[in-house]
């Protein structure tokens, strides 16, 4: 276990020297004299929130990358309607009725801000933290969370419905992830937060009843919880060996066909991840390290840092 963290140390480091000068701003130390104990008190809210539901770091990660993958990591994604000027990403396509956790981060938010008052931390490094930590508590790897983001005056419906889908194919995954600055190793590593979670029927039945690269006995399975008509929102683990523990077996369940959304299983079908895939499957030590260096350039997207965006009061609206 310790030469896994110090080889995980090693990359961030490696990471740090090759991040851009953009990020220079953020860092580790950034809340050490303004709010010393926030990273125990995310800690200890987010465990307390997943020993009571063991749904509740997937969410946390999903709305993670919801929030960076649409302009960048600035808690756009929490703001709700309440201005005219906003029309909230939760309404979105992706987000709506789907994306959850919101409350946890405004308890988490609430508890910082009396801790340390003011506010100095914001909502963006909340979320940043808080995904970090729920990952770590599901049995995944951690790592450094740079810190010192500013929270977005406005949020981006538009970006939020372009998303990629579930129903995507490969080369459509690739180039989503390119236009975000995101190899196609980046993107495999972090479709590996497919090994907690769960989707809805809707969202899988294509690929359940029409599609070609399903194992047919796990696709049985699958179809008790999702009808050929009805049942939309009927729920299944993306991962139903083990829907509640950070892992591998994501990738292992893709080399033997048993991807449950079709994008999942596109990264395994003969096109250009397959070795990525099967690499993964094997290594969980790999995987770990290359799925901690993507969420660290995830976390640092089009970061606002600086005089740049604000520090909300509340994360669901502007000051």
């Amino acid at each position: 276990m310790a030469s896994f963290k110090n080889l995980l140390l090693v990359a961030f480091a490696l990471f740090l020297l090759i991040t851009p000068l953009s990020h220079a701003q953020l860092s580790l130390s950034f809340y050490d004299k303004t709010c010393s104990s926030v990273l125990d008190i995310v800690k200890s809210t987010v465990r307390s929130a997943i020993n009571r539901d063991k749904r509740m770091g997937a969410k946390l990660i999903r709305m993670f990358f919801h929030d960076c993958f649409v302009v960048g990591c600035d808690a756009g994604v929490l703001l709700d309607d309440n201005l005219p000027s906003i029309d909230s990403e939760k309404n979105s396509i992706s987000n709506k009725n789907s994306l959850g956790g919101f409350e946890l981060i405004d308890k988490i938010k609430d508890a910082v801000d009396q801790a340390c008052p003011g506010p100095v931390v914001s909502c963006s490094d909340i979320i940043s933290i808080a995904t970090r930590d729920s990952v770590v508590e599901l049995g995944g790897p951690s790592w450094s969370v740079l810190l010192g983001r500013r929270d977005a005056r406005t949020a981006n419906r538009n970006e939020a419905d372009n998303l990629p889908s579930p129903f995507a194919d490969l080369q459509v995954l690739i180039k989503n992830f390119s236009d975000k600055g995101f190899t196609a190793k980046e993107m495999v590593a972090l479709s590996g937060a497919h090994s907690v979670g769960v989707a809805r029927c809707s969202l899988f039945r294509t690929h359940l009843y029409n599609g070609s690269n399903v194992e047919v006995l796990v696709a049985n399975e699958r179809k008790s919880k999702c009808p050929s008509n009805g049942g939309d929102d009927n729920l299944a683990s993306i991962d139903h060996q083990t829907p509640n523990r950070f892992g591998n077996n994501y990738f292992q369940a893709l080399v033997t066909r048993r991807g449950l959304l079709h994008s999942d299983q596109e990264l395994f079908n003969g096109g250009s991840t397959d070795d990525i895939v099967k690499t993964y499957s094997q290594d969980s030590g790999t995987f770990y390290t290359d799925f901690a260096n993507a969420m660290i350039k995830l976390g640092n997207l089009n970061t606002l840092t600086g005089n740049n965006g604000e520090i909300r009061k509340n994360c669901r609206k502007i000051n």
